[in-house]
């Protein structure tokens, strides 16, 4: 398949609210795009709207490098259920290059899916995989990282990165 480029920060479609998926089939393409281009970043999460698509669609893969590959495509991924518990992880997102920061999320969650042949799915996570799922579903509804740390150092990278955007831009 193929690379495809990961919009960065700030660019606008990265708020959009992604819309649901009604055909899981013609996503297969997008899907196998998708793990190509997180593999590559590299990175272990990727939400569709992050190269331009707005389904409802993420790919996960949180095996370390040791470890034999353990691919993820969920498809209108919903929470159904948070743990009342959190934990704080140093989050990353290929759409923020080289910004890091610590966010405090519920510790596990319980996850409803569709998998990349359509079928119904459950999944409940803890540790970097309840992180991982959050980060990337609120992607699908606009939301980013940054969005969970102080208003100040969000608006120090907001800044930081339109200013790269200006320079970059002819």
């Amino acid at each position: 398949m193929s690379v495809r480029p990961i919009l960065i920060l700030p660019d606008p479609k990265l708020r959009l609210v992604s819309t649901p998926v009604d055909a899981v089939k013609p996503l297969a393409d997008l899907i196998d795009d998708m793990f190509d281009t997180m593999y590559e970043a590299p990175g272990i999460g990727l939400a569709a709207i992050q190269v331009g698509e707005p389904h409802r669609l993420v790919t996960i893969d949180v095996a370390r490098q040791d470890e034999s590959p353990r691919p993820l495509a969920l498809i209108n991924p919903e929470i159904l259920w948070r743990s009342g518990e959190t934990s704080t992880y140093e989050e990353g997102c290929l759409s923020i290059p080289d910004y890091f920061e610590e966010v405090e999320r519920p510790s596990r969650v319980r996850v409803r899916f569709l998998d990349r042949d359509g079928a119904e799915c459950e999944l409940e996570a803890d540790g970097l995989l309840a992180t991982c799922l959050q980060h990337e579903i609120d992607h699908l509804d606009g939301k980013l990282f940054i969005d969970h740390i102080s208003r100040l150092k969000r608006d120090r990278v907001i800044k930081k990165f339109a200013k790269a955007a200006k320079r970059d831009t002819p």
